[in-house]
């Protein structure tokens, strides 16, 4: 590779050619300001359409400032990045995106995470000097995600997240100059759209045009109602992030904190999703035997490989993209899903409380949660399974509302039955987790021996499509693993064409599976805050006395009580789900 010198504030610096002036500023610890641009150096994946002009520069001898993170170096280059005429534009260039932007900061959801509003504070705006028409824009709020562009810059990240990640293309930049907003196509709401709620669009927006539904006010209330009793589930993902918020490392473990934090809010019960993630095992395990065995026996009707089902970002995105292959996923539901259908009829039943009177709050790191618990199939008599979802976020800013001061909180446990939880039900929050829970259950279902080793690392890590053969005593089961909805396209379009050679296939919506939720902690697209959580997730797992799912001894006692055996009609009634061809719905309703 060519190297080239140049200067920097008077530093000289060395790098490869084809380096921007941006890059080669942070080689030597020089900080130039940004806003539409993002890089994901996991994914080779950059957003730079260079149109903000935040990041100008002034280079020796050429005549208009340069935007540094598409500006490439040149040998011999002298720039100063914080020279008077630079700052002055950068302040002007500020100014005139707040001119149109509306004064909501204090109720804003993105306050105190707006990087716009932290611009602002760094630069030292106090007034504004450029007064005109404001953009107006209607609201547009799905079951997850508000769109709010009154709010937006067109910084564009929203659809690189969504058009080169995920591949899911409904968000592009349309109309020209001041209507220039960036919406699904001819401008339809969300919800009238092949959105999958993945959320990854929010996590990437750096002010509040893009933000999560918040059911905080509706738990506030049900908390409040002396008739209802309100049990919480968290998700896995969710112990491995909720301390950043609180100033804690990436990667520290919250969980005996954060179960008592969820009793101080008033839950007259604090469970563990965990649970339900052993009960998705039994069942999307049982039915992977089952289709294997059958497919051994040559059964030529047998659908495989077998997808996963947990991610209802992902369910969205085949109802909507591969219609032809809904039958399949696993007919399970996600754990969320699970534990609600549990707890409003077997917990119910053994507390005596009426379906109507025991409402269900979920703690996700997922936007798509929200959407998920609204789907119609997931209720009974219009009263849903789990009626409400909070992101991490929101249950941080929660806990901080309720005044709780989280770093004195003793380190709690979580409630009977449907707390006790296994190894396996906690690596669910991380890429690989779901599918090497299974195959801890799967394998001694199959040999009827123990499992020679308990850590499966070649399911794990962070590429976004990884493959392996887990030796079943003589059986070779060959296994896929995607995250990102973008590598989940590659593993479909291979099964459709024929050339898919896998048994089972795991597929998570989110970089990094939920430990990348869409309703995490903000981690700017850091891949070492991910690799942190990442970490944690395995920890408590090895830190669990039962690591199996069937041998959850809780889960053993709800199958002899009331659910008979995995796939059971009962179960099968209870836990598992139909998928709809979503493709020409929008068409149907216009």
């Amino acid at each position: 590779m060519d190297k080239i010198k140049l200067t920097i504030d008077n530093k000289t610096v060395e790098v490869e050619k084809g380096t921007t002036i941006l890059e080669a500023a942070k080689t030597i610890g020089v900080h130039i300001p940004t806003l539409c641009h993002m890089k994901l150096d996991d994914m080779g994946i950059e957003n730079k359409p260079g149109g903000c002009r935040v990041c100008v520069v002034e280079v020796d001898g050429r005549k208009n400032l340069a935007p540094s993170c598409v500006t490439e170096v040149n040998n011999g280059m002298k720039i100063n990045t914080h020279s008077m005429r630079v700052i002055n534009a950068r302040r002007t260039v500020v100014e005139l995106i707040i001119s149109d932007h509306p004064y909501e900061c204090l109720t804003c959801a993105k306050a105190g995470n707006c990087e716009l509003q932290k611009l602002a504070q760094d630069m030292g705006i106090r007034e504004i000097h450029y007064e005109g028409e404001q953009s107006v824009y209607r609201e547009d709020t799905s079951p997850a995600i508000i769109r709010d562009l009154d709010k937006c810059i067109m910084c564009r990240r929203c659809e690189m997240m969504c058009n080169e990640v995920q591949t899911v293309g409904v968000l592009s930049a349309i109309n020209r100059g001041f209507q220039a907003v960036v919406s699904p196509p001819f401008e339809q709401n969300l919800d009238h759209s092949v959105c999958t709620y993945c959320g990854q669009c929010v996590a990437v927006c750096p002010t509040g045009a893009l933000t999560e539904v918040d059911h905080t006010p509706a738990v506030i209330r049900a908390l409040s109602d002396p008739s209802k009793t309100v049990v919480v589930q968290t998700a896995p993902a969710v112990r491995a992030a909720l301390g950043e918020a609180f100033g804690l490392e990436p990667g520290t473990l919250v969980t005996g904190k954060m179960a008592a934090a969820l009793r101080r809010l008033g839950f007259d019960f604090v469970f563990d999703t965990d649970f339900a993630a052993d009960l998705t095992i039994m069942e999307e395990g049982t039915e992977l035997l089952d289709r294997l065995s059958r497919h051994l026996a040559g059964d030529e009707t047998v659908k495989l490989p077998i997808l996963t089902s947990c991610c209802p970002a992902w369910v969205n995105f085949f109802e909507h993209q591969f219609p032809d292959m809904k039958d399949i996923p696993s007919s399970a539901k996600s754990p969320q899903q699970m534990f609600g259908a549990v707890a409003k009829t077997y917990f119910a039943d053994k507390q005596k409380i009426d379906r109507k009177d025991l409402v269900v709050v979920s703690i996700m790191p997922c936007v798509a949660k929200k959407y998920e618990c609204s789907r119609e199939e997931f209720s009974v008599d219009g009263n849903p399974d789990v009626d409400y979802a909070l992101t991490t976020r929101e249950l941080a800013a929660f806990i901080k509302l309720a005044n709780i001061d989280f770093h004195a909180l003793p380190d709690e446990e979580f409630d009977h039955p449907l707390g006790d939880s296994t190894g396996a039900g906690v690596i669910f929050g991380a890429t690989g987790g779901v599918i090497e829970a299974a195959v801890r259950t799967a394998y001694e279902l199959h040999t009827k021996k123990s499992l020679p080793r308990i850590d499966f690392e070649e399911l794990r890590g962070m590429d976004g499509i990884r493959e392996a053969t887990i030796d079943f005593d003589g059986l070779p089961i060959k296994i896929g693993i995607a995250h990102g909805l973008g590598n989940a396209r590659k593993l479909l379009e291979d099964i459709q064409s024929g050339k898919s050679q896998f048994h089972a296939i795991e597929i998570m919506s989110c970089p990094g599976g939920c430990i990348g939720g869409g309703g995490q902690p903000y981690h700017h697209s850091d891949s070492s805050i991910l690799k942190k959580r990442q970490m944690a997730i395995y920890s408590e797992d090895g830190m669990k006395t039962i690591r199996k799912s069937h041998e959850n001894p809780y889960i053993l006692k709800l199958y002899e009580e009331f659910l008979g055996k995995p796939m059971s009609e009962k179960a099968h009634h209870l836990l598992h789900t139909n998928y709809f061809d979503k493709s020409t719905v929008f068409e149907q309703e216009d």
